[in-house]
């Protein structure tokens, strides 16, 4: 994909959050906490986790996690998404808030225990890149929790998508009331 149109569809997706980012709870909220729900019913979350939600949306991840751990980075393309999360986290000194891409995490290397991209991969012009920038983030044992949404991938399509990009799968959640397929992962030896 040329380099414009990746950055056309980058700000097209920002525009379309800023404007769902009012009903975006109501329109998806439901879905979205199925999927949590879905995935952390696979592994247990550690007090000293680090955890980065890319695509964090209004940060409906964050009173399923804040309890937890450590720490929680919420990263969001949309402005409006991401002022609706800080009211959602404005009373917790455990959560940050960056507007930034997920193609580009303005983070080192192997820093997070936990990276959740809950609905973002279908919104990326390159799911390769923004993969690789989650992997890079994350810690050499750090759990990966991504998402397809069904209407965008086929379950082998989505699978082939991960394991592709150097994720070894622990637990697919596909129930038949979520609208994606929820994938537990981590990586693989080849990542130090």
């Amino acid at each position: 994909m040329k380099e414009v149109s990746v950055w056309k569809t980058k700000r097209e997706v920002a525009a379309k959050y800023d404007a769902l980012a009012g009903a975006y709870d109501t329109l998806y909220g439901e879905e979205q906490e199925a999927k949590v729900k879905s995935a952390l019913g696979s592994f247990q979350l550690r007090e000293s986790d680090l955890v980065l939600d890319a695509g964090c949306g209004t940060g409906l991840l964050f009173h399923h996690v804040e309890k937890h751990v450590d720490f929680i980075v919420g990263l969001d393309i949309s402005r409006k998404l991401l002022e609706r999360a800080l009211c959602r986290s404005a009373s917790s000194l455990k959560i940050s808030l960056i507007r930034a891409d997920a193609d580009f995490l303005p983070f080192i290397d192997g820093i997070f225990d936990k990276v959740f991209a809950v609905t973002l991969l279908q919104n990326m012009p390159n799911v390769d890149v923004t993969l690789r920038e989650v992997i890079r983030t994350s810690k050499k044992d750090a759990l990966l929790i991504v998402t397809g949404l069904k209407k965008s991938y086929t379950k082998e399509m989505f699978l082939r998508l991960v394991r592709k990009a150097g994720l070894e799968i622990l637990d697919v959640r596909t129930d038949g009331r979520l609208l994606g397929f929820v994938v537990v992962c981590r990586k693989k030896n080849r990542y130090k």
